[in-house]
C-alpha cells in the first residue's frame, strides 16, 4: 500500500512564513516518510496511513503561532504500491513531454 498526501501548514499572519514552513517540513524528518516541498505545499509519501497522519500532526504542531491553517489531501491507494513519482510519469507519458514549463 502507498499513501500519498499534499500537506500545507502555515501560520495565519502577515509577512514571510518561510521559517514556520521550514519548522513544519523539518518535523517530517522524524517519520518514515518521503517528501518534496513545492510552492503550494509538501507532497508526502508513506507506506502506512497512520504514519502519514502522525507526520502531518507533527508538522502542524511544529508551527508556533496563535493561529495555524493546515490543509491535508490524501490518496490512500490500498491495493497498489505505485509511487507518487509514477503518477507524474504517467501524466508525462500522456503529454509526451515533461509536465513543467517556465514562463518566459
Amino acid at each position: 500500500m502507498t499513501v500519498v498526501a499534499l500537506l500545507s501548514v502555515a501560520p495565519v499572519r502577515e509577512g514571510s512564513m518561510a521559517e514556520d514552513v521550514a519548522d513544519a517540513v523539518a518535523a517530517l524528518d522524524e517519520f518514515d516518510v518521503s517528501y518534496e516541498t513545492n510552492p503550494m505545499g509538501t507532497v508526502i509519501e508513506a507506506d502506512d496511513v497512520g504514519v502519514l497522519f502522525d507526520a502531518c500532526e507533527a508538522a502542524h504542531r511544529a508551527v508556533e503561532a496563535d493561529r495555524v491553517s493546515t490543509v491535508l489531501k490524501i490518496d490512500d491507494k490500498r491495493t497498489s504500491t505505485a509511487s507518487a513519482a509514477s503518477k507524474v510519469e504517467g501524466v508525462e507519458a500522456a503529454l509526451g513531454r515533461e509536465a513543467k514549463r517556465d514562463r518566459q
